[in-house]
């Protein structure tokens, strides 16, 4: 069965979610060059004036922003609110150069809510369901993003942030949780603990997850070893945090973008030039309902491709987009071969007795890179094993290092894959 939270929204024609797009793209662009210094010079540069948006087509003209452009702005320089109207901020953690901030007025958060309510409708996480949220609640928008949603959907809310993974997994049992939330690296740790613990978690019956890329295969393990539909959530610090920008829904085809929100864009990441429907390349994203921060042709570094604009069997009709390959500074090159983590899991999951846990170890000797990968397996998986397979899926051979059960580093969030030696 499908369930939708605001079913003219999510079941609208293409023709009124163009002239959804088109209203709110000129309005966007009339509050940022009105009051934004940033934005107002960036338009001037451009030869450009609020008027000239005519069309969805113009939006081309409209040059890019990225994430350097809110580090440079850092904090309030993409404001265009008096401070005094903004009711909260997140910001990202700024492990790689100065954060990013993003505020929020009253409009800003409904938005937001709306958006994730979407998500847990799509879900099948109705009214009244009881949803586990292990993001953290602080500066980071996971948990508050997962909190908001929850609330505009009249759902049951178990705040448990994060850590602690054996109350997560008394929580879950004494509470009847159905819904988790979180990063999926975090579920699989609450898949091991639950195991040890000799625990069933039979009221479990969905997961929605955000904020790492993960793979089909890893997504087929987690299901089976939760007993859950796994559901991959799409969002991000600069276009308002978690859900703002889409889910994918139980027939698993592809992410739906909420169109009438967000105009979505696939470009060439070194030219910008927009590409056609199928192409890989980088996800561009323009708010179309945000009052704080507006966000007008953001890169986000995100590697993707429009997968289809036709209605869903889901009976959405929101532009769907493939799930998240991996993101440009994430690409790794060894000997020639261009690749990403994703690409590395998928492949390690499908050798039978290979665990969930994995690292991706870099290294590099006289300026020349080399990777081992390291993995944790059953008894009878061997090196030979890993190599021979991930030479079948990259194109070479890394060196592969089976551990036992247990003996890699374990990580209460996200998980970071890949290393340097």
């Amino acid at each position: 069965m499908n369930y939708y939270f605001n079913a003219k929204a999510e079941t609208m024609s293409r023709d009124e979610i163009e002239s959804i797009q088109i209203d709110g793209l000129q309005r966007i662009v009339r509050n940022a060059y009105s009051n934004n210094s940033f934005y107002r010079e960036k338009f001037k540069n451009l030869g450009l004036i609020p008027e000239d948006i005519k069309s969805l087509s113009d939006i081309s003209n409209l040059g890019f922003i990225d994430k350097n452009d809110f580090r440079d702005q850092y904090p309030f320089g993409m404001l265009c609110l008096p401070e005094s109207e903004i009711r909260e901020m997140h910001m990202s953690s700024g492990s790689t150069g100065t954060p990013v901030a993003m505020f929020y007025d009253e409009h800003d958060l409904d938005q937001w809510a709306e958006c994730m309510a979407r998500c847990y409708h799509m879900a099948g996480v109705l009214t009244g369901d009881k949803v586990q949220i292990t993001p953290s609640f602080g500066l980071f928008n996971g948990g508050f993003g997962m909190y908001h949603g929850a609330r505009k959907a009249n759902l049951f809310i178990v705040p448990a942030g994060s850590g602690n993974t054996s109350r997560q997994v008394n929580l879950i049992k004494n509470f009847n949780v159905k819904c988790l939330t979180g990063v999926v690296s975090y579920g699989i740790r609450i898949m091991e603990v639950m195991e040890d613990m000799g625990v069933e978690l039979p009221s479990l019956k969905v997961g929605i997850f955000g904020a790492e890329t993960f793979s089909d295969k890893m997504r087929e393990k987690i299901e089976s070893g939760l007993g859950i539909k796994a559901f991959d959530i799409y969002g991000m610090t600069e276009t308002g945090g978690v859900g703002t920008t889409g889910m994918d829904c139980e027939a698993h085809e592809g992410i739906h973008v909420w169109e009438d929100q967000y105009i979505i864009e696939i470009v060439n990441p070194e030219t910008g030039e927009i590409l056609p429907d199928g192409e890989i390349g980088e996800v561009v994203f323009t708010s179309l309902n945000r009052n704080a921060i507006p966000i007008i042709r953001f890169k986000t570094g995100d590697i993707s491709k429009i997968v289809s604009r036709e209605k869903c069997s889901c009976g959405r009709t929101h532009t769907r987009i493939a799930r998240i390959q991996g993101r440009r500074d994430d690409m790794l090159i060894i000997k020639g071969v261009n690749f990403f983590p994703k690409q590395v899991e998928q492949a390690l999951m499908e050798i039978p007795g290979v665990l969930n846990n994995y690292r991706i170890i870099i290294s590099e000797d006289n300026l020349v890179k080399d990777v081992r990968i390291e993995v944790e397996a059953e008894d009878g998986v061997t090196g030979y094993m890993v190599e021979k397979k991930l030479k079948e899926a990259l194109g070479f051979s890394p060196k592969g290092d089976v551990y036992k059960p247990g003996e890699l580093p374990r990580s209460e969030g996200k998980a970071k894959r890949v290393y340097k030696d």
